[in-house]
C-alpha cells in the first residue's frame, strides 16, 4: 500500500492512500462509517495502530468503486496537494553518514582529509523537524548564508512499532514503510561547525521526503534498490542500497541501543556518490533548478529550488 497525507479540497490535513490515479481520502472515509474518528485522523496515529491500521487500510481499498464514487472519498491524485508523509515528525530526522563506500571516498577528497579505515560503527547525525518539506514543493533558500547547497537521495524508512536494544534478526518487525529522501545540504555551514552536521542539515526546507510511504510489504527486500538524482534533468546520482556499508537490520539495531525509536520516526539510510560536493568542478543548486530523486519501487519527488 501507498499511503499519504495531502490537503483535501477543505484546506485541511487528510490520509490518503493511492487506489489507482486516484487518492482514496481514509479521513473521510473512516467519518462517513461507523468508526467517526477519521476527523482527528493523522499520519502518526495510523502508524501507531499499527497492524489495526494497516488492515482498516486494506478494508478501505477493498471496497466498491460503488460504494466509494457514492461516498465521493475518491478525489483526483494532485501531487501539488502532498505533503510529507509525516508532516511534523516527533523528533529529528535521523540520519546515516557516508554509509557508500564511494560517497565516503568522494566526501573525504573534496574535504581533503587522509584516507582512514572505513569507522567500526555507523555515522549518525540528524536533521530538525522544521527541515521537513513536501515532496513537490517549491523549496525556499536564502543565497545570503551559502551558495554550497546540494543534493542527496537516500532510501528512508519509517519506524511502526516502538523498540529499544533491538536484535538486527527483528528490526524489520520495527518497520512500517519506506520513502524516498532529499538530504539536502548547506557544505560550507555543515563544515564550519566543527564537522558537526546538524546546523548545515537543518535549514528550512532541506529534508524533502514521501511521496508516500510504500508499507513493508510491498518490499520485503529493501537490499537492491536503485536510487537516481537528477538535476534539471541530468542524471548526477545513480547507486544500489546493496553498497551500504549498514544496512536496514545494522543500523535499527545501532540506533536503538540505549535509544527508543518510536512510530513516525524518520530515518534516512545514507546517499550514494555523485553528489555536487564530490564533482570537479563542484556543483550547487541555484534559484530555478529542477531536483528529482528517485527510490526504485518506492516513488520520486520532485522539488525547485527558488531564492528566499
Amino acid at each position: 500500500m501507498r499511503i499519504m497525507t495531502f490537503i483535501s479540497d477543505k484546506g485541511e490535513q487528510h490520509v490518503g492512500l493511492l487506489r489507482g490515479e486516484q487518492i482514496l481520502d481514509l479521513s473521510l472515509w473512516l467519518s462517513q462509517g461507523a468508526d467517526q474518528s477519521g476527523s482527528s485522523l493523522d499520519m502518526l496515529h495510523l502508524i501507531e495502530m499499527g497492524d489495526a491500521g494497516l488492515d482498516m487500510c486494506r478494508e478501505a481499498l477493498t471496497d466498491s468503486d460503488e460504494r466509494l464514487n457514492a461516498s465521493n472519498v475518491l478525489v483526483p491524485l494532485e501531487l501539488s496537494k502532498l505533503l510529507a508523509p509525516v508532516p511534523r515528525p516527533r523528533k529529528n530526522v535521523m540520519c546515516l553518514g557516508r554509509n557508500y563506500a564511494e560517497h565516503r571516498a568522494e566526501s573525504m577528497r573534496a574535504w581533503n582529509e587522509p584516507t582512514t579505515p572505513r569507522p567500526e560503527y555507523p555515522i549518525f547525525f540528524t536533521k530538525a523537524p522544521t527541515a521537513v518539506a513536501a515532496p513537490y514543493a517549491d523549496l525556499p533558500f536564502d543565497f545570503k548564508i551559502s551558495e554550497q547547497l546540494d543534493w542527496e537521495v537516500a532510501l528512508g524508512i519509517v519506524i511502526g512499532k516502538p523498540g529499544k536494544n533491538i536484535k538486527q534478526e527483528d528490526a524489520f518487525d520495527h518497520v512500517f514503510g519506506y520513502v524516498v529522501v532529499n538530504d539536502i545540504s548547506v557544505r560550507d555551514v555543515q563544515r564550519r561547525h566543527g564537522n558537526q552536521y546538524f546546523k548545515g542539515k537543518s535549514f528550512d526546507n532541506s529534508c524533502p521526503f514521501g511521496p508516500w510511504i510504500v508499507t513493508r510489504d510491498e518490499i520485503p527486500d529493501p537490499t537492491n534498490l536503485q536510487l537516481w538524482t537528477r538535476v534539471n534533468g541530468e542524471e548526477k546520482q545513480h547507486g544500489n542500497t546493496k553498497s551500504m556499508y549498514d544496512a536496514i537490520p545494522a543500523i535499527i539495531a545501532s540506533l536503538s541501543e540505549g535509544m527508543t525509536i518510536e512510530p513516525g520516526d524518520l530515518v534516512a539510510t545514507g546517499t550514494p556518490e555523485g553528489v555536487g560536493m564530490g564533482r570537479t568542478p563542484q556543483e550547487w543548486l541555484r534559484p530555478d533548478d529542477i531536483i528529482e530523486c528517485e527510490v526504485e519501487r518506492v516513488g520520486k519527488i520532485r522539488n525547485r529550488i527558488v531564492g528566499d
